[in-house]
């Protein structure tokens, strides 16, 4: 297997001097070199193989034994020098300090069809920034964050993407709820593809440090592999690199909120400096429809990383990021202003996004939508059923006929009585007005939802079965749900059992509904 490395961050950035492997602050430092860990049997359960072929790997060497060395761990490939990345961080809005890749090993970076691609372990093993950790993932949260990587994608969600998963034949002792109930559980690890890997947190920690220098050095080498379209230079090459962060980040954030997603961490460590959507821990979609839902457990009582709460989340971690490049650029006012374009590009795109979701090209109508959401919200709907069956109604429907066309989504669905069903009827025939006055055909406008609206998400209850299948060596249900989450937007007859409402057992299950970071 041959492939195109073509290092960059382990070169021109400054690396720990010490060699040792030991938890501890790194200093004056971009990142440590450190090798995985030699897992005892590595068992090659998947692999994605678009993004194999990305990185210029055929199908027929993912199935060699080298290539199974490679994403184990096992080996470390020729003339490459493993490192982990140190940053900082505030976590659930509290600095932490340094933080950096605990379990993360990057390998090296890849050139393919003049596309840079770094390679990473997640679950490899411990590093100097391990801290009181391991440094190794287990295979539930590895299945959750492979399969995930790959189903974002495919939603057009900006993500970093999985290669491939393997189990290491290692046992790792986990506390799955922080509750005192420690037990062994199979190891995994996750091959994490992206250009990069560099976070909020990156620049954060040199910032901290007042490391002005490498600070400026860490920045110049991001702008100059993965914004290379700004080309001015001093405080107006950093504001513009900032003001692309942002767009990046609004871009990201809109998609999240258009197809239920909800991250869970939204810590500034979390936070991927090219507006990618990383580290996929206690995440979730938004089953029945509660803008204050978030899938950690850790943030149970606070909320903070709430499904509403996810761009104002987002704008307090740029403000952050800001903080941290002040020193490249000395201008408030300027930054400011980059900080407000945040929000106006939100603030503009947001309702459009909300009338494409119902079809409609009219003006948009806060009353009217917000009306939806409180429905929604009272009903406890299902957000992705609703929407993907709202394309279903035609203007020729009476608010009866349109009411039960969406039924579906309801969990409870002889609770929608009395006051309750006259609301849902009377937006139903608001809604029917507005697509009449719509120009178009019925086919037209279920077809333009269909493209905005997924069919298929990856509902927490799904990846709970592949990981229990898989916890009895059963790996098919991993298969099939990476087959059809590809598709997300396609009818699939196949697989209509996978567009349903999250079962009742699955309602207060560990692992369906509330996740904790324990992995």
């Amino acid at each position: 297997m041959k492939l195109h490395l073509n290092d960059t961050f382990n070169q021109q950035l400054p690396a720990d001097s010490n060699a040792s492997n030991t938890r501890r602050q790194v200093f004056d430092a971009a990142f440590s070199f450190v090798s995985p860990r030699v897992p005892s049997h590595p068992n090659l359960l998947h692999v994605a193989d678009e993004v194999a072929e990305l990185l210029g790997i055929s199908q027929a060497e993912t199935q060699s034994l080298d290539f199974l060395n490679l994403v184990s761990g096992s080996s470390v490939y020729p003339d490459s020098k493993p490192y982990a990345m140190a940053y900082a961080g505030h976590q659930f809005g509290n600095w932490a300090g340094q933080l950096g890749d605990g379990r993360a090993i990057n390998l090296f970076e890849i050139l393919h069809n003049n596309q840079r691609w770094t390679l990473q372990l997640k679950g490899a093993g411990e590093t100097p920034y391990s801290r009181t950790a391991d440094g190794f993932a287990v295979l539930r949260s590895s299945i959750r964050e492979h399969l995930c990587s790959e189903a974002m994608y495919y939603l057009g969600v900006p993500t970093t993407r999985s290669l491939s998963l393997v189990t290491t034949g290692d046992k790792v002792l986990r506390d799955v709820l922080y509750n005192g109930n420690a037990a062994y559980e199979d190891g995994a690890v996750v091959c994490r593809v992206a250009p990069s890997f560099i976070r909020f947190g990156n620049f954060q920690l040199f910032a901290a440090r007042k490391d002005i220098k490498n600070l400026k050095t860490l920045a110049d080498y991001t702008i100059q592999y993965f914004y290379p379209e700004i080309t001015t230079s001093g405080k107006e090459k950093y504001l513009q690199f900032y003001q692309e962060v942002v767009n990046r980040t609004v871009e990201m954030v809109l998609d999240w909120q258009r197809v239920g997603f909800v991250h869970g961490v939204m810590n500034t460590d979390n936070m991927s400096i090219l507006g990618l959507t990383i580290d996929y821990g206690p995440y979730g979609w938004l089953e029945d429809y509660d803008p204050d839902w978030t899938p950690n457990t850790t943030d149970a009582e606070g909320r903070r990383y709430r499904f509403r709460n996810q761009p104002d989340i987002a704008l307090w971690n740029l403000v952050q990021l800001g903080n941290a490049l002040y020193p490249l650029i000395e201008d408030i006012a300027s930054m400011e202003q980059v900080l407000n374009s945040y929000s106006q590009q939100f603030d503009s795109q947001f309702p459009i996004l909300q009338q494409q979701k119902l079809g409609l090209q009219a003006e948009y109508d806060a009353h009217f939508q917000d009306e939806l959401t409180t429905l929604l919200t009272a009903s406890e709907t299902d957000m992705t059923i609703f929407y993907r069956n709202l394309a279903n109604l035609v203007k020729t429907d009476t608010s009866d006929e349109a009411l039960a066309k969406i039924t579906l989504a309801f969990y409870q669905p002889d609770k929608i009585v009395t006051t309750l069903k006259t609301s849902w009827l009377n937006w139903m025939e608001l809604y029917l007005e507005k697509i009449k006055a719509e120009v178009g055909s019925d086919e037209e406008r279920k077809q333009a939802m269909n493209t905005i609206n997924p069919k298929y998400v990856l509902r927490n209850y799904m990846a709970q079965l592949a990981i229990e299948a898989a916890e009895k060596e059963d790996y098919t249900l991993i298969d099939e749900l990476y087959t059809l989450l590809k598709n997300p937007y396609e009818e699939q007859p196949q697989y209509e059992k996978w567009f349903a409402k999250r079962p009742d057992w699955a309602r207060h299950k560990v692992g369906c509904s509330m996740l904790s970071c324990s992995s």
